[in-house]
């Protein structure tokens, strides 16, 4: 089974893990009016771990891209191309389908939100997995069942 995740190890962090067999480019698009991220498009090759720090408050939606290359000087993806032409997304989404996580940190003590959302169809697995915190937060995520339909916890 292939496997994105993306772990909230803190208020300041969020690391990405690549359980997929492949190399998948994570893309990030940050709402207005935050900032962007220090990134916002970079490869993760099979099994590797990448952490990217956020600011708070802050919201931003993710997702990985497949079978991506460079053909003369355009860097292009099968799936969830954001459109930039480069490994960063400068600002673009991702091109349905894609699978997204979504992620709203609130500011010092408020209260976040995560999700695990098909709203742009489907392309991947991923999940969100919150670490440490209070108040019994859950792994939400996309799967493909056996019928190769996508399914939401």
């Amino acid at each position: 089974m292939t496997f994105v995740s993306l772990k909230l190890m803190s208020i300041s962090a969020i690391t990405f893990t690549n359980k997929c067999p492949f190399t998948v480019w994570p893309g990030t698009l940050t709402g207005a009016p935050n900032p962007p991220l220090s990134t916002t498009g970079f490869g993760l090759a099979s099994g590797a771990t990448s952490s990217v720090d956020v600011p708070s408050p802050w919201s931003d939606r993710f997702w990985a891209r497949t079978r991506c290359s460079s053909t003369s000087g355009k860097f292009v993806c099968a799936t969830a191309d954001c459109g930039s032409g480069q490994v960063s997304c400068n600002g673009e989404g991702a091109i349905p389908p894609a699978t997204l996580i979504e992620l709203t940190v609130a500011a010092t003590g408020g209260q976040h939100f995560y999700d695990a959302s098909n709203v742009d169809g489907f392309n991947l697995t991923v999940s969100i997995a919150p670490q440490g915190g209070t108040g019994g937060c859950k792994v939400s995520s996309v799967r493909r069942t056996s019928t190769g339909c996508a399914r939401i916890h």
